[in-house]
């Protein structure tokens, strides 16, 4: 997918991009991506759920409802880490404050959905939560990205490839209208 962009076209309660992995435990995470849009709503582009947990990692924006949005293309990356109970989020390469999450790991078999908010594994999606636009760059990690990292992340430099998700040698099922498409900020 090196070079290519996923088109999130129209609001949805059921295209998405699906990817499953191996791995049944994950004590730390990281999640990195590049998105584009203009909604206005709260949507959801990254969602990983459990049979236990619907939202054991979930990235989800919820805009200002006094906001102006045109098109938002931002770099962003979330981490979770079990041990110190952690969880942060950096737009742009700029961190937030770091907040208390959950101390437990994230366990049995996981399914990583872009798109959509599963409310439950693997679906009870909900049009009001869609995503619509493109997203591009998915890398994820198991492990905290240093901040270093994330930077180099953000400015498109050299970082260390996803271990568990790889945007360059990634595989995926779309299900509905979700398109590939070059990406646009490639040359």
């Amino acid at each position: 997918m090196s070079g290519k962009m996923l088109v999130f076209p129209q609001e949805t309660n059921s295209a998405h991009v699906r990817f499953t992995t191996s791995r049944q435990n994950l004590g730390a995470v990281t999640v990195c991506m590049r998105y584009l849009t203009d909604l206005t709503r709260a949507f959801s582009f990254f969602s990983l759920a459990t049979p236990s947990y619907s939202n054991d990692f979930l990235l989800l924006k919820n805009p200002a409802r006094d906001e102006i949005v045109l098109y938002i293309r931002e770099s962003i990356c979330g981490t979770r880490d079990a041990a110190s109970g952690l969880v942060q989020l950096w737009v742009d390469g700029k961190p937030s404050a770091m907040k208390l999450g959950t101390y437990s790991n994230i366990t049995g078999p996981m399914i990583i959905v872009l798109g959509q908010d599963q409310d439950s594994y693997g679906g009870a999606f909900d049009i009001n939560q869609s995503f619509v636009g493109m997203i591009t760059d998915v890398h994820m990690w198991d492990y905290i990205l240093s901040p270093c990292h994330i930077y180099n992340y953000n400015q498109k430099f050299n970082f260390p490839t996803g271990n568990i998700l790889n945007w360059n040698s990634v595989e995926f099922q779309i299900t509905g209208r979700v398109l590939i498409q070059k990406d646009q900020n490639q040359c």
